[in-house]
């Protein structure tokens, strides 16, 4: 089973991923202010999607939305840290883009990564794809499940499984 994790900044296309089966749901809006982002990500909560939410880079915000989560940049505060002030099984995912950062976030208590960019990807253009042998690397590397980013879709998203992702994650792939 293919398993996705939608990132996004619209309610319908949260809603939609999550009724589509969706494993996970990243609320990803940087162009809003905290407020806007608080209330956005109350309202996807709070349609009780069949699947965790989880707040891009604001902890303060998961944790006031009552989201189940929070995705973390590379740079952030280690995980670990963080736990001391979240509820129990609040999932904790981070940002990776070389094998040194996951092994760090492995460390540090992720409950999961995000690698990439596997392909080149409209939403960061200009920058080259790592490609599958650099996925396949990485998910061997360290033992926490790893999901496979940008420019994946449906002509490449068992490719990523096959080098070892535990699932695949984007943003362009739920918009139908």
């Amino acid at each position: 089973m293919l398993h996705r994790y939608c990132i996004t900044d619209s309610f319908d296309v949260a809603v939609r991923a999550a009724s589509v089966g969706a494993a996970m749901i990243q609320v990803r809006a940087k162009q809003l202010s905290a407020r806007q982002l608080y209330d956005l990500s109350l309202r996807i909560v709070s349609a009780r999607p069949a699947c965790p939410v989880l707040i891009n880079s604001r902890l303060d915000i998961a944790l006031a939305a009552g989201a189940a989560g929070v995705h973390l940049p590379s740079a952030s505060p280690a995980p670990s840290d963080l736990r001391r002030i979240a509820p129990p099984g609040f999932l904790f995912g981070v940002s990776c883009h070389t094998i040194d950062e996951l092994r760090r976030a492995a460390g540090e208590g992720a409950d999961f990564a995000v690698f990439g960019p596997i392909f080149p990807t409209p939403s960061h253009p200009g920058a080259p794809g790592i490609g599958l042998d650099a996925l396949r690397a990485a998910c061997a590397a360290v033992a926490l499940p790893v999901w496979a980013l940008g420019g994946i879709g449906d002509a490449n998203a068992q490719a990523c499984i096959e080098a070892g992702a535990a699932g695949v994650a984007g943003i362009t792939m739920f918009h139908a």
